[in-house]
């Protein structure tokens, strides 16, 4: 549940269990037992203040939902009750504004909403709610107080960084340090900040009972800092999501009410910083194991030490992305086995000791895994032979371990598996049935179950 605009929604749901369960006791004069004043009471499905010197802030624009739990002393019984609701300025208690909810669950939050027409803006109220059964009705409870805030912090925030000017490239390797101040806005509490254009939303969840579950929103410090005084600044230290490239940091004020301000953005430039990726030949072998060694980059190593390396293997059989852990000189080395048919790549990322993840080496391979198909009878992209003609078709393979070959003559045709020799060849013989264009398919398979990539050879029987 986001908080500002957005309570009706939920009050509509707690509504709606508040009156299910109502329809299916008697009215509240039948209740038992003597009214108790409600408990857990929360104003913008936040905890209320009790303190008339420190009231909570709250927007209200379309009305200000309040709620307690009432119950009676009756613990047998479910009969629905009553609770009233009244509130009045604090610099004039005689205007009150009552609010009455008829039906509602003992033991269970009973939200109800002080209309927004009753609420100015800028001034501070108190509120306090009463269970109501029949005639009978408990004390009030204390009173709650509660400050109307519908305007949102008049100026942008302005952001500044001593390390990473904005609009030039800048060498990664160290956390971007950010001053966030609040622009002239004397009533802004904390900011909001990430690097996706979205900010996030400040919400409440809703726990049993219908008891709201407010956490403080600056708990959550990945997405918000509170300022060091009102209308102050607050100083950010964070890493980039990407090791290089544009970045831009998307920040905006909140008041005590969590209003937002227009929302300010800070963009500069990192240039690349990616580790090198070095097999330990020039030219590794289809699957064969082979090392490789992974170096930072000096100025990031220079910086804060490497501590590890993520790598992603694509093209291969199974794909996967693991961690190695770095040497005290930022260095590594990782044994793979490359078993992409048609080639592998990896991509590495070096993570710091500061916690900043650089950008990507890459490092390719390319294999050709067909086999060499050869017929003295009916050669490749020729017309000889004819119709009641032998030939025979020799496999020969590009890599190691072949343990079969599967061919078919024109697709459609059944596919047919014939085991390698020792030598890893395979030989079949053929006779054409017709004349005309055919297409041999062939591909071989490793010992190990790879099916490697396939062959066509195409000839022209007379």
């Amino acid at each position: 549940m986001s908080l500002g605009a957005r309570p009706r929604a939920v009050l509509a749901s707690l509504g709606a269990l508040g009156l299910a369960l109502a329809a299916a006791a008697s009215p509240a004069s039948a209740a038992g037992g003597t009214p108790t004043t409600p408990t857990q009471l929360f104003d913008g499905y936040r905890h209320c203040s009790t303190d008339a010197d420190r009231p909570s802030y709250r927007w209200a624009g379309e009305g200000l939902v309040v709620e307690g739990m009432p119950d009676t002393t009756d613990t047998t019984g479910n009969s629905p009750v009553g609770v009233r609701y009244q509130t009045w300025p604090v610099n004039d208690p005689t205007r009150i504004t009552t609010v009455t909810r008829d039906h509602a669950t003992p033991g269970f939050e009973a939200p109800a909403t002080l209309p927004g027409s009753a609420l100015a803006d800028g001034q501070t109220y108190a509120w306090q709610a009463q269970t109501v059964v029949g005639d009978a009705v408990s004390d009030w409870s204390a009173p709650c107080y509660v400050t109307i805030d519908n305007t949102r912090p008049a100026n942008a925030p302005t952001i500044t960084s001593p390390n990473y000017p904005p609009d030039v490239w800048n060498k990664g390797g160290e956390p971007v340090e950010f001053t966030l101040s609040a622009g002239g806005a004397d009533d802004v509490e904390g900011f909001e900040f990430t690097w996706q254009q979205d900010l996030p939303v400040i919400g409440t969840s809703i726990g049993d009972y219908g008891v709201p579950q407010p956490v403080d929103p600056y708990s959550y410090t990945s997405y918000r800092k509170r300022a060091d005084a009102l209308g102050g600044s607050a100083t950010l230290s964070l890493v980039p999501p990407s090791g290089s490239g544009p970045m831009t940091l998307w920040v905006r004020s909140l008041d005590r009410a969590y209003n937002t301000s227009a929302i300010t953005r800070y963009s500069f430039l990192v240039s690349s910083a990616a580790p090198t990726v070095t097999p330990a030949v020039p030219k590794p072998e289809f699957g064969e194991p082979t090392g490789f060694t992974l170096r930072p980059d000096p100025e990031l190593q220079a910086k804060s030490p490497i501590v590890s390396y993520s790598v992603q293997t694509l093209g291969g059989q199974n794909n996967r992305t693991f961690e190695v852990a770095a040497g005290a000189d930022g260095t590594a080395t990782v044994e793979l086995v490359l078993d992409g048919v048609y080639g592998e790549n990896l991509q590495v990322t070096s993570k710091s000791a500061n916690g900043w993840v650089s950008s990507a080496a890459w490092w390719s391979s390319s294999y050709d895994t067909t086999p060499t198909v050869a017929s003295d009878a009916y050669p490749e992209n020729g017309s000889s032979g004819g119709v009641g003609v032998p030939g025979t078709f020799t496999f020969t393979p590009k890599v190691k371990d072949v343990e079969s070959y599967t061919y078919t003559f024109n697709n459609g045709d059944p596919e047919v598996t014939v085991p390698a020799d020792t030598d890893h060849t395979a030989s079949v013989d053929w006779t054409p049935a017709s004349d005309g264009w055919y297409d041999l398919t062939v591909y071989a398979t490793t010992r190990s179950g790879i099916q490697l990539a396939p062959y066509d050879y195409f000839f022209t029987v007379n």
